[in-house]
This record gives C-alpha cells, structure tokens and sequence, in this order.
C-alpha cells in the first residue's frame, strides 16, 4: 500500500522500467500495441482486453463513437526503449493505479504470449511523486517531454521512442489531453516558448549529470 494516496485533481509524475532494466520492446509492433494500450485502457469502463476493444469497433460504428469517461489524463509523456514516463492528473478516485494495473498488466500479458516468455515485465507495479509545487511541476514538465534527450539511446534503439514534445510543438494532441495540452502551451505562451522550456530543463539536467545509459536509474530533479 502506498504511504501517500493519489489525490483526484492533483498532478503525478509516474514512471517505471523493465525488470532487470530488460528492454520492453522487441519490434515496433510491442511499441505500436503499447500506444494502443494506453489509449484503449484509459477508461473508467471496462473493456476486458484489446482484443474486444477491437472487436466491438468493428461490429458497432454507434459503440466506436461513444464518449468514453477517462481515468487520468496524460499531460506528458516519453515511451523509451527500457522505460517510461508520464506525467498524469488523476480524474477519477484511483484513476492512475487502475490505468497503471491495466496498462501495465494488459501489455506484459501481450509481450509474453508473442515472445513465449513468463514472468513480470516491469520493475513493480509503478512509482510516483506528487507534483505539489509550481517549481517542480515545471521542472518535472520539461524532464518527461525530453526524457529521450537525457540518455545515450544506441541508433538500433531510437525507433522505440515516442514522447510528447511533438505534440506540444505542433500543437496536435493525440496521446496527450487536448484539454492539458492546450492549457499549458496558454500557460508557456505557445509551442516555441514551452519547447525553449523543456530545451532548458534537458540542459540543466545533462549539465548536471552527463548523458546517461538506458541502464543507469534516472536522478530526478530535486523536488524543491
């Protein structure tokens, strides 16, 4: 049990990698089922696996167009080789921990079934800090939407990448909140000056600490 409870409403940077730091893509077919997950298990109904998801699409155009009442909304995000982040605000009580058991649970089931493998996947269920200050809230927000920027990812490994910096900077939201998203590029005055925010807090970050391994424990901006 956690010693904190995630507030509705409030703002959690969220994270977790692959037991033994293990890769959790093999092909760009984990990531693409991954992106599809956190689409399809980001709902406070539920879908039974992505498998029906799928189905009922196919066989009702009514159910495909229905508005569904998400759990959390995603404010940042980077999808790296071995790890990820997310930043997230909780919308329903337990929001986040549903979205995490789903996602994480419902993807570790795909990825072993396809390469005939047992076991978890992920380092534990998941970590999080609330963002309970502007300072770190901001600090938190450039960190995740560069995540990418702040390791040395080997060439082979850089087509498992995905992250949020694109949207904000075309300020085209698909996996991020339109709502979140459109906000806070009001709040930073527009996509140039919040991706000249991000660039900043990736520099600060490599400044302090050099580019990092996928295998070394991300260092956390300081929570001040």
């Amino acid at each position: 049990m956690r010693k904190q409870p995630i507030v509705t409403g409030e703002y959690y940077h969220v994270y977790n990698r692959g037991v033994d730091k293990r890769d959790i893509f093999n092909d760009n077919n984990d990531l693409y089922r991954f992106v599809e997950s956190i689409y399809e298990f980001n709902k406070i109904e539920t879908i039974g696996s992505i498998r029906d998801a799928r189905k009922n699409k196919t066989e009702s155009k009514a159910l495909a167009m229905l508005s569904f009442e998400p759990l959390v909304a995603i404010v940042a995000y980077c999808i790296n080789p071995n790890h990820f982040h997310f930043v997230l605000k909780q919308l329903a009580d337990g929001g986040i921990s549903k979205f995490m058991q789903k996602l994480q649970g419902g993807y570790t089931y795909f990825f072993n079934v396809k390469h005939s493998r047992t076991g978890s996947l992920f380092q534990g269920t998941f970590k999080s800090h609330h963002m309970s200050s502007e300072n770190y809230f901001n600090k938190i927000l450039g960190y995740v939407n560069k995540n990418y920027q702040v390791h040395s990812i080997p060439k082979k490994k850089m087509s498992f990448i995905l992250a949020g910096d694109y949207e904000y900077e075309n300020n085209n939201f698909k996996i991020i909140s339109k709502i979140e998203g459109k906000k806070f590029l009001v709040i930073f005055d527009g996509p140039k000056s919040f991706k000249k925010h991000c660039d900043e807090m990736v520099d600060i970050v490599r400044q302090e600490r050099g580019k990092l391994s996928l295998l070394e424990e991300d260092n956390l901006p300081d929570r001040v």
